[in-house]
């Protein structure tokens, strides 16, 4: 053991998007369970710092750290498995930043840390969800998770009968 400090490295997760359609738009449709139920299922974001959050059922459960409509929204984010009340995981982060682009918007999503054996699961997940805000966003029909997963699970080498091998 040492008194001095010990200097690591974090795995994260960084997307940045260009969306369809107006700042306050965007921010509705990340902010709104309801508008995207496909990704969120069951689920909230209270609107405001220290808010509750549980989506998909109560699969991932957090607080609001920064409420920043419509530029910033960020959470801490959790991961429970069915029965749980406390998390076998470690607690980490997403951070969502908007900026207009003209008349579209400009979106930067965090997620840290990720640990190492879930960082390609994680990217998949958030660039599933990331497509289907944008369908959404473009007034399309949003297709079912599963259909997005399936095919940017190819994109970053998943087999989805056995994620983490």
């Amino acid at each position: 053991m040492s008194e001095d400090a010990q200097f690591t490295h974090a795995h994260m997760v960084r997307f940045e998007r260009l969306l369809p359609g107006p700042l306050e738009r965007t921010w509705q449709m990340l902010t709104e369970a309801s508008l995207l139920p496909g990704w969120y299922g069951e689920g909230r974001i209270e609107p405001r710092i220290g808010g509750t959050v549980e989506l998909m059922g109560g699969h991932i459960r957090g607080t609001v750290t920064q409420w920043l409509p419509p530029l910033r929204l960020a959470y801490s984010w959790n991961v429970f498995n069915p029965g749980d009340e406390v998390s076998p995981y470690p607690e980490s982060f997403l951070a969502l930043d908007l900026k207009a682009a003209g008349s579209d918007t400009a979106l930067t999503l965090t997620h840290l840390p990720v640990l190492e054996r879930f960082v390609k699961l994680n990217a998949m997940g958030w660039h599933t969800y990331l497509d289907m805000v944008a369908a959404a966003l473009r007034g399309e029909p949003v297709a079912p998770r599963d259909a997005y997963m399936t095919r940017n699970a190819k994109t970053y080498g998943i087999d989805l009968a056995n994620p983490l091998s």
